[in-house]
């Protein structure tokens, strides 16, 4: 599987994770810490001809995920981003998705969920709603 993705996250042991899980997967992987730093490297990436799907904390240092959501999307509408989050059934999640989050994924479904998951996305599977 081939493909390019941003993490923003702002643990480092939880990018760490990301990292080791999805090897298997074949993914370029990009991190940002903040917000802030998930928007300019999307913009960044979509300037090098790259669209990314990102994986968006939602509780960040800087700008909430959602806000960073709502960024991207006003800078490319056709961005697909989905949460991975603490933070499911939170006030957080609801404005992520009305920003334009594709689906809210909960950290309760663990690193090999999630590797599923990310699977699935890159394999073209629809995912959307809360998971």
């Amino acid at each position: 599987m081939k493909g390019t993705m941003l993490v923003v996250e702002d643990e480092e042991p939880i990018q760490e994770l990301i990292q080791e899980y999805l090897k298997p997967l074949n993914i370029k992987i990009y991190f940002a810490s903040t917000g802030e730093e998930g928007v300019e490297m999307y913009k960044k990436l979509r300037k090098q001809g790259i669209r990314p799907v990102v994986i968006m904390d939602l509780k960040l240092p800087g700008i909430s995920g959602a806000e960073a959501t709502k960024r991207i999307k006003r800078f490319d509408k056709d961005a697909e981003i989905y949460a991975f989050t603490a933070w499911f059934k939170t006030k957080l999640a609801e404005d992520a998705v009305k920003a334009g989050a594709k689906a809210v994924i909960g950290r309760y479904v663990g690193f090999d969920g999630f590797r599923n998951i990310v699977s699935d996305i890159f394999a073209g599977r629809s995912i959307s709603g809360t998971i």
